[in-house]
């Protein structure tokens, strides 16, 4: 708080799942994986021809990330260190900085995606989250934890994401992965969702309605906007 200067005012902190997925996935990770060549590329607009090694193919660094059930191991692509983010460790660090709603570790899998690697990533990505729902109720030091909704464009996961993490006590709902591919899209996934998260599960006695939603990874005026009509907080 005293470092961002919000010290009488929430603090919000994500477990780094996107930064360390963002290695893993599109442009960013096309870059590293090209070693600059793309970059070089559009920044040489008289050569056509591209870089090459020995007059060959281009050169490819090894996948940035390695995603186990423990967790997370990605290599640094400044000098090729290796680290491992697990869901216990994103929520130590997190209740280290003092924030006030943590996130928990998340798979982030792209926009398209084979429906079994996604169902895969979902399942995954529950385990995770319970793991870290766990480590933070071991000492929960007056801070909040919200789950993280997935299931990506596929509303039959996403019921079941929804049915399972809520059933867990989490202090509030976040809504992550993808999104969808433009705005209209967010909308219609929000038009179906919302409303399924003004009433309990069947079979639930958990007051979903009551609790705060948040949604990740959104910034841009029109699409908040119609994310708070939807009844986002």
């Amino acid at each position: 708080h005293e470092f961002v200067s919000r010290r009488d005012r929430p603090l919000i902190t994500d477990s780094g799942g996107f930064q360390v997925f963002s290695l893993a996935y599109g442009s960013v990770h096309e870059e590293l994986s090209t070693g600059g060549e793309l970059k070089r590329a559009k920044g040489s607009s008289k050569n056509k021809t591209s870089h090459t090694n020995g007059g060959g193919s281009a050169s490819h660094s090894p996948p940035p990330v390695k995603v186990t059930e423990e967790g997370v191991l990605f290599r640094s692509y400044r000098d090729g260190r290796k680290f491992l983010l697990t869901p216990e460790s994103t929520i130590q660090a997190q209740k280290a900085f003092g924030a006030d709603i943590i996130i928990p570790l998340d798979e982030l899998p792209p926009y398209h995606i084979d429906p079994q690697v996604l169902l895969e990533s979902v399942e995954r990505t529950h385990r995770w989250e319970a793991r870290s729902l766990n480590e933070h109720l071991k000492d929960v030091k007056e801070q909040a934890m919200y789950c993280v909704i997935h299931g990506g464009m596929d509303r039959g996961l996403r019921k079941k994401s929804m049915d399972y993490l809520t059933s867990l006590p989490f202090d509030g709902y976040a809504i992550g992965g993808s999104l969808g591919k433009n705005g209209d899209e967010l909308m219609e996934l929000l038009d179906w969702m919302m409303p399924l998260l003004n009433e309990n599960a069947e079979g639930s006695d958990v007051d979903r309605k009551s609790k705060p939603r948040h949604l990740l990874g959104i910034a841009d005026e029109p699409s908040i906007l119609g994310a708070v009509k939807n009844g986002i907080d």
